[in-house]
C-alpha cells in the first residue's frame, strides 16, 4: 500500500500540473480576451482565475491560521448566496489581468509550499467537514479543472483530457450522499457500482462488482456531469437502476448548496 505522504505528494504534484495546464491557456490571452463570457452567468475569463486566486488564498488560510479561518467561515455565512460572487468581482475590479495571473501565481506556489510541509495526519477546517491534506489538494485540482473547463468552452479551446481526471471522478463519487443531503433527499443505502473508461482505455471502478444500481460511461462525460458543466442530455454516462438514474441529476462534486447546472445543448 502507497505510503500516505507518498500519496499526498503526486496529489500536490497533480494539482501543479492542472494548475500549469489552465496557465497555459490564459497566459497570452489580450485585454479583451480576458473579458470574454463563460459558461457561468456573470462570469468572465477574468472572474474564473480571480476565484481561483481567492478560493487558494482562503485555503491557505486553513493550512496556515486554522483559527483565522473561522473569520472566512463567518463572512461566508453571512452572505451565502453572493459571497463567492463578490469576491470575484473585487479582486477584477481592483487587477488588471497581469496583476491577477501574477497573483493566481504566487497564491498557488505559496499554497502548495504549505500543504506539502504540513505534517502528516493534519486535518484542515472548511466549508464543510474538515479535510486531510490529500484531500484539500484534490479538491484544489477538481475545481481547478472545472473551472479552467469553462475558460477553456468561453475560449473555443478543446482540451485533452489527462490522468489526473481520475481525482475529479473520486470526489464526484465520494459526494453522492451529500448531493442528497445538500437537497434535503435521503441518500440511498446501498452502495453504487460505477465504471469509468477513459480515452486510452484504462477502467476507473468504485463500488462493488454485484451493486445493482449501476452508473457507466466516459471517464470525462461523468466528471462533467459531476462538476456540473455540461447537461446529462449532452453526455454518455448512463445509469441502471432508479436510484442511480435520480443520482445523475443531482451529482456535484463540489461543496455548497445545489448547483443550478447546465441546460441542455443538441442532447445525445
Amino acid at each position: 500500500m502507497p505510503d500516505a505522504s507518498a500519496v499526498t505528494a503526486a496529489v500536490l504534484d497533480d494539482l501543479r500540473e492542472e494548475s500549469d495546464e489552465l496557465d497555459l491557456l490564459v497566459a497570452g490571452l489580450s485585454a479583451p480576451e480576458w473579458s470574454t463570457p463563460t459558461p457561468a452567468e456573470g462570469w468572465t475569463v477574468a472572474h474564473q482565475i480571480a476565484h481561483l486566486n481567492w478560493t487558494d488564498e482562503v485555503a491557505l488560510i486553513a493550512a496556515t491560521g486554522p483559527d483565522a479561518f473561522a473569520a472566512e467561515v463567518d463572512r461566508a455565512l453571512a452572505a451565502p448566496g453572493s459571497f463567492v460572487d463578490e469576491a470575484a468581482d473585487e479582486a477584477v475590479t481592483a487587477l488588471t489581468p497581469q496583476a491577477l495571473l501574477v497573483e493566481w501565481r504566487a497564491g498557488r506556489a505559496r499554497l502548495q509550499e504549505a500543504l506539502r510541509a504540513a505534517p502528516a495526519g493534519t486535518k484542515l477546517p472548511w466549508y464543510g467537514p474538515p479535510m486531510s491534506v490529500a484531500s484539500m489538494a484534490t479538491a484544489r485540482l477538481m475545481e481547478t479543472w472545472a473551472h479552467g473547463q469553462d475558460v477553456a468552452d468561453a475560449l473555443g479551446v478543446t482540451r485533452k483530457p489527462t490522468a489526473r481526471l481520475r481525482h475529479v471522478a473520486r470526489i464526484g463519487v465520494r459526494a453522492r450522499d451529500y448531493a442528497y443531503a445538500v437537497r434535503g433527499l435521503r441518500p440511498p443505502a446501498e452502495q453504487f457500482r460505477v465504471e469509468l473508461r477513459a480515452d486510452d482505455g484504462a477502467l476507473t471502478v468504485y463500488g462493488p462488482e454485484d451493486a445493482a444500481q449501476r452508473v457507466t460511461g466516459p471517464l470525462l462525460d461523468f466528471c462533467l456531469l459531476v462538476t456540473q458543466r455540461a447537461h446529462r442530455d449532452d453526455l454518455a454516462v448512463e445509469a441502471v437502476g432508479d436510484d442511480a438514474w435520480q443520482w445523475l441529476d443531482i451529482a456535484q462534486a463540489f461543496a455548497g448548496p445545489a448547483g443550478p447546472g447546465r441546460t441542455p445543448k443538441a442532447g445525445r
